[in-house]
């Protein structure tokens, strides 16, 4: 059985339903959101021993609360569709022709089907992979992502998405049969006040973003080359294991400082977030000051399983990156 910290105090009320994990885990098995991990991560999770592994329940409110919105649309589904699209004006016609999670073999033409929370599984190079999606209707697979507003502005797990969704296209031949993808964005921190002005910030409390697959063959081969990398790594030096990259580290983009006094460098005069303007306002100032690019912020080791087994985040931290 898992164990937890609650080093935070949260009152048992509430720390039951942090504590309660619904996720599957399977021995000998390597799930599709494993595959999209660095191989960093990957490998050095599993060198964290147990006791220097444990969650504290107070970081996990955004994942529990990601699991109960899915539970959620799994139920308003499986239990109420019928009422739900009634209410939304469907006609009586279409919603008989839904089906929910049909078995193989039993569809006729005319119906619509609909699948949720499948899992599935495939042999492939010595291992098993296995996946479970969020949703699919009439062939195409959709996603649902609770998450920040500048998650989806950014993009910064745009690929991810992608990568996910093709491994589960991959195991999911008979069912998931377009070539696209929507991921479904249920923000967590949106602003009413903030889409009023800003025409680039998503105008509703949910917004939809649709991605193209990879193709079978190449989604094959991306597994493939990981599952190569794990057997090659799993047992190297932690040297030799290759680093994190700044997409992988979640890295904030650089910032350039200018300080007009550089006898004075405790605070910056201005920040700029690219090097030209920096420098023309250096040259506007006679040049007499100075301009200082600080590297992005790193944000993925904070959630990393391998944390305390990597030394890469050790240098993150002495240079000042990575602040816990």
């Amino acid at each position: 059985m898992r164990k937890y910290l609650n080093t935070t105090g949260v009152p048992l009320s509430l720390a039951v339903f942090l504590a309660s994990d619904k996720y599957d885990h399977e021995e000998g098995v390597i799930s599709a959101t494993s595959l999209i991990k660095p191989i960093r991560q990957l490998v050095l999770a599993g060198r964290v021993p147990p006791q220097d592994g444990l969650v504290d329940i107070s970081t996990l409110v955004n994942s529990r609360m990601g699991t109960a919105i899915h539970d959620g649309i799994e139920g308003a589904w499986t239990g109420n569709y019928h009422e739900a699209m009634k209410a939304l004006g469907y006609p009586q016609r279409v919603i008989d022709r839904v089906v929910i999670n049909p078995e193989p073999g039993t569809l006729t033409e005319g119906m619509i089907p609909v699948y949720l929370e499948r899992r599935s599984r495939k042999q492939i190079g010595g291992y098993t992979v296995s996946g479970k999606f969020d949703f699919v209707a009439e062939g195409r697979l959709e996603d649902f992502k609770s998450t920040s507003v500048m998650t989806w502005i950014e993009g910064r797990s745009d690929m991810k998405y992608i990568l996910q969704g093709s491994i589960y296209r991959w195991l999911n031949q008979d069912i998931i049969t377009s070539d696209t993808m929507a991921i479904q964005f249920i923000f967590t921190d949106w602003s009413k006040p903030r889409a009023m002005q800003d025409p680039k910030y998503p105008q509703a409390r949910t917004a939809p973003k649709e991605f193209d697959l990879m193709p079978l063959a190449e989604t094959e081969s991306y597994i493939r080359n990981k599952l190569h990398m794990l057997d090659t790594y799993i047992k190297a030096p932690e040297h030799e294991i290759p680093r994190c990259t700044d997409e992988d580290l979640w890295r904030k983009p650089p910032q350039w400082k200018y300080y007009r006094n550089p006898q004075k460098m405790t605070r910056s005069t201005k920040n700029f977030d690219n090097k030209q303007d920096a420098m023309i306002r250096l040259a506007q100032d006679g040049n007499v000051g100075t301009v200082v690019e600080h590297k992005g912020e790193v944000i993925a080791c904070r959630y990393c399983p391998g944390f305390m087994a990597c030394t890469q985040k050790d240098e993150l931290m002495a240079a000042g990156d990575l602040k816990l």
